[in-house]
């Protein structure tokens, strides 16, 4: 066999499927299970500035620096209680952010990156306080 065709073998063989396999959870999962409502966001730093946030999907919490932009992301750890994703907003900046899950209601955050041409870095605490008014 040409060393193309080999190379052909071994690029198929490469290929993994876009969708979970039946049975796996879907990515992010932790995420999707995030209660929807208002959020208090607590800096754990020496201010411990508080600020609501509401919450329609546990997803938005992965760009809290860059709410609302459509960012590409890359997934860079997925288990069941933390996520750590990285995301990229064309011209506006990017992050990485880690998402731990005490519970569905508690949360602690820590995200780093750029935006609007600074650097920014916090850790926070996220719990759930109520319904979005």
């Amino acid at each position: 066999m040409s060393a193309i065709g080999l190379a052909a073998i071994g690029s198929a063989a490469m290929v993994v499927p876009a969708a979970p396999a039946e049975g796996q959870r879907s990515s992010l999962a932790m995420l999707d299970q995030i209660e929807s409502g208002r959020w208090e966001i607590r800096l754990r730093d020496a201010t411990r500035r508080t600020y609501p946030v509401c919450v329609g999907n546990g997803r938005q919490l992965i760009q809290l620096r860059h709410e609302a932009l459509a960012c590409d992301r890359v997934i860079v750890d997925d288990r069941p209680d933390e996520v750590t994703v990285q995301y990229t907003c064309r011209g506006r900046g990017y992050g990485r952010t880690s998402i731990r899950r005490e519970t569905n209601r508690l949360l602690q955050i820590e995200t780093q990156g750029i935006a609007e041409g600074l650097p920014f870095e916090f850790a926070a605490e996220a719990r759930r306080t109520g319904s979005c008014s």
